[in-house]
C-alpha cells in the first residue's frame, strides 16, 4: 500500500501530509492521485453528512468525502476554502476534503507505531498507525477504511 523505498537507512515510506481539525494526518503517497480545490460541488440527495457531494474533475465524476464529518469534527469556520486529495478505490474516484495540504514526508518505516491506546477513537478507526514527529503526532490514514463508509452509502442508495 505505502510507497516504500530501500535506502541506506532502511525502508522509507512517503506520505502526503494534511491538516484536518488541527491534527496532522499522513496519506500514503502511492494512494494519492492528485490535490485540487473542489468547486461546483453538487449535493447528493439523501446522502449522509460525510458525503459532501460530487463534482466533475477532468471528465471523471468524483465523490467528495468531508473528512471533518467522517472524523466527527465540527465544520471549519475559519473562512478558508477547503482542499481535496484525490484517491481511487476499485476504479472509483474520491476526493477527501481536508483543511490544508502539507508537504511530502519521507519517514523510516520502522518508526511507524501501532495506534496508541489514548488516540481518539474516531481517528483510531481510520488510522493505520502513527509516526511521532518533532512535537507532533502524524496519524497515518488508512484510505481503504476511510472509504468503507462511502462504498456502503453508495450501495445503499
Amino acid at each position: 500500500m505505502t510507497s516504500k523505498t530501500e535506502t541506506s537507512e532502511g525502508l522509507v515510506a512517503e506520505y502526503v501530509t494534511a491538516m484536518i481539525g488541527g491534527q496532522l494526518f499522513g496519506l500514503p503517497i502511492s494512494r494519492v492521485q492528485d490535490v485540487f480545490m473542489p468547486d461546483r460541488l453538487t449535493r447528493v440527495p439523501l446522502s449522509t453528512a460525510e458525503i459532501a457531494g460530487v463534482l466533475n474533475l477532468r471528465g471523471r465524476i468524483v465523490t467528495v468525502i468531508d473528512m471533518r464529518a467522517r472524523l466527527g469534527l465540527p465544520k471549519a469556520n475559519d473562512g478558508k476554502p477547503p482542499m481535496a486529495v484525490g484517491v481511487d478505490l476499485r476504479g472509483e474516484s474520491y476526493g477527501l476534503l481536508i483543511d490544508q495540504i502539507g508537504e511530502v514526508l519521507r519517514l523510516a518505516e520502522d518508526s511507524r507505531e501501532e495506534n496508541p491506546v489514548n488516540l481518539d477513537p474516531r481517528m483510531a478507526k481510520l488510522a493505520g498507525g502513527v509516526h511521532r514527529l518533532d512535537g507532533h503526532l502524524m496519524v497515518v490514514l488508512d484510505v481503504d477504511r476511510v472509504l468503507e463508509l462511502a462504498s456502503k452509502t453508495q450501495a445503499a442508495a
